[in-house]
């Protein structure tokens, strides 16, 4: 599970993280909208208004929870490329670490991707448009890495010829589509979806 990336220090009785925890698997499996605040607080074991000194809001909570997700997703691409001078290599490696998933990372990355239309609308809340701010860099730092590879591997002649932004967006789009339909126990494995997955994102950019 990703929740402790980018998260303070907390204090022993800190509930921050058992918080994010039963909010990802609630928003995961019933949904954000169906999800009520006050049961997020019941399984954690405190009251309602003590849920409010961690997230002023649900939608606190969701943005946090995208944010974490996005910032373990740039993480994921660095530890996976930085020591592959390759291009080929390093994109089936982006790859591979990119579907690598527990089933809760796997319920984190769909309620990313459910709302990713939050992040384009500015929120009245400080803290919410914060959140959402540090998302948006996030999604341009993503762009910017997968964009950056590809490119690599155009200059270097594996790639196709092509703008190497809208190649990134269709491999992205690819990747992405997984966490909108996978379930942990369907009938495909992650190994399995990641070599279907791989194997399409390479005839993409291939020559």
């Amino acid at each position: 599970m990703t929740v402790g990336t980018g998260v303070r220090r907390e204090s022993p009785r800190s509930k921050r993280t058992l918080i994010l925890s039963a909010a990802i698997d609630h928003f995961g499996k019933v949904g954000y909208e169906h999800t009520k605040w006050a049961s997020i607080a019941d399984e954690v074991g405190i009251g309602q208004t003590a849920l409010y000194h961690y997230f002023e809001s649900k939608a606190h909570c969701l943005l946090t929870i995208m944010r974490l997700e996005l910032a373990d997703s740039v993480d994921r691409f660095t530890a996976a490329t930085e020591d592959i001078s390759d291009p080929d290599a390093a994109l089936r490696a982006a790859i591979s670490a990119s579907l690598a998933a527990s089933p809760t990372d796997a319920l984190q990355r769909r309620i990313l991707q459910n709302h990713m239309d939050l992040l384009a609308t500015e929120r009245q809340s400080a803290k919410e448009e914060a959140e959402r701010l540090q998302c948006r860099e996030l999604v341009r730092q993503i762009e910017i890495n997968w964009t950056s590879l590809i490119s690599r591997g155009i200059k270097a002649r594996e790639f196709t010829k092509s703008d190497p932004t809208m190649l990134a967006r269709l491999v992205l789009a690819l990747v992405i589509s997984v966490w909108r339909w996978y379930r942990p126990d369907g009938d495909l494995t992650i190994g399995d979806i990641t070599a279907l997955i791989t194997d399409a994102a390479m005839r993409v950019v291939r020559k």
